[in-house]
């Protein structure tokens, strides 16, 4: 299985690659290929996030033998930078004498307040450009955009049916050599509505876990789901009665889910604002836990439950797209650690209080110290009090080490 996300792993090369998006392709090679002959300079590529339109450019780009340039428009952000980068970049030849295709990606984040000239900028650009211009977009119906609409030819992206992604999904665990049935990858293929990225991600997700066990048993109420099921519906859901519920099947206590869910928070959450609100959530949900232990408060475990859950999953706008490994707690590994530790000294200290007649808590408190210090400075006072403790080998050189 490739470290790599799928989502880079698996992007089309080709257009005949790309499923689905038959009649936009064609609109789009038909106006690249015509580009001269056309009266306005750009299309505009809009569909919803997640329907294929970077990686439709992208294979455009390699079928016709075009050199591509991308940039980020939320990168840019205002005139300035759309003059130095994109307008710079329509006029220079190709650095291998190529033709060029210009894609400027998710012009949705130009239409901010930090904006500055931005798309009046861009609109500057597309009418002196040498070479076509692809501009990608979520929601082209802003009302910043009423010019830039009009500059541009527009081609629409279905949204992509359930069907669509369930094919691109068997493709990638044929290649994965996944054994997947139809059932589980139909269930993934609806819940991203419409995003292939957000379901190769989370096929990806659940399958860096546990192929055998975690993709049988998705949304399979009757069986216990393992905690990366609840992460995956708490960090990658923005629907409530799915983030609220993603607790409720799993075989792990509440300290423990919460300590997973601090572990696994930051390295999802990448926005400061949202970052900031989901520990916001999840600290009032320690608070609440301190008054369930402090006051045997019970009641109280079903806010401390919303906001690790709900109040966590609520606190971005929209799911991230990216494909994140969860990881367990370092802390869960200390107290794990430690309980090995304790277990370990319970039963050393049992085997010598046989033999001095003493508790095995009076050994560890009392006895266990000084039977140590002896041990390290004699050789021979070690081995004799070994026989007769009846000691192994690991639990001797265990005791050393403390």
């Amino acid at each position: 299985m490739t470290n790599l996300p799928w989502t880079s792993e698996y992007r089309p090369k080709k257009l005949s690659q790309v499923q689905g998006h038959k009649k936009a392709m064609n609109q789009l090679k038909t106006y690249v290929l015509n580009f001269k002959k056309q009266k306005k300079k750009a299309v505009l590529l809009y569909g919803q996030t997640g329907s294929g339109k970077t990686c439709i450019a992208h294979a455009l780009a390699n079928d016709m033998n075009l050199e591509i340039l991308e940039v980020n428009a939320s990168d840019l952000r205002n005139k300035k930078g759309i003059k130095s980068v994109v307008g710079s970049a329509s006029k220079q030849r190709s650095l291998f004498s190529k033709s060029k295709l210009i894609l400027v990606d998710e012009i949705d984040g130009l239409s901010g307040r930090h904006d500055r000239g931005g798309v009046r900028e861009l609109i500057r650009v597309i009418k002196n450009t040498s070479f076509p211009l692809i501009l990608t977009a979520n929601d082209i119906y802003d009302s910043k955009f009423s010019t830039l609409r009009k500059k541009c030819e527009k081609v629409q992206l279905r949204t992509p049916s359930y069907i669509s992604i369930k094919s691109v999904l068997k493709k990638i665990t044929k290649k994965e050599k996944l054994t997947v049935d139809d059932k589980t990858l139909k269930t993934i293929a609806r819940r991203a509505g419409g995003d292939y990225r957000a379901a190769i991600n989370d096929l990806q997700s659940i399958a860096q876990v546990s192929i055998d066990k975690n993709l049988k048993n998705i949304d399979d109420r009757n069986q216990t789901d393992s905690i990366f099921d609840a992460l995956l519906r708490i960090f990658k859901s923005t629907d409530i009665d799915v983030a609220i519920s993603a607790l409720d099947n799993i075989d792990e206590d509440f300290d423990k889910s919460f300590m997973w869910i601090d572990e696994n928070l930051p390295k999802e959450y990448t926005k400061p604002a949202e970052l900031y609100k989901a520990y916001d959530a999840l600290s009032l949900a320690d608070v609440f836990k301190g008054r369930i232990r402090r006051w045997q408060y019970w009641r109280f475990m079903v806010y401390q439950k919303t906001l690790m859950t709900a109040g966590v999953a609520l606190a971005k706008k929209e799911k991230y797209k990216k494909y994140t490994k969860y990881k367990p707690s370092s802390r869960i590994f200390k107290l794990w650690r430690m309980s090995q530790t304790r277990k370990k000294r319970k039963a050393i200290a049992k085997k010598i209080g046989e033999k001095m007649h003493e508790s095995s808590t009076d050994i560890i408190q009392h006895s266990l110290p000084y039977i140590v210090n002896m041990m390290k400075k004699d050789k021979k006072l070690k081995s004799n009090m070994s026989k007769y403790f009846e000691l192994d080998k690991s639990e001797v050189s265990w005791l050393l080490k403390q």
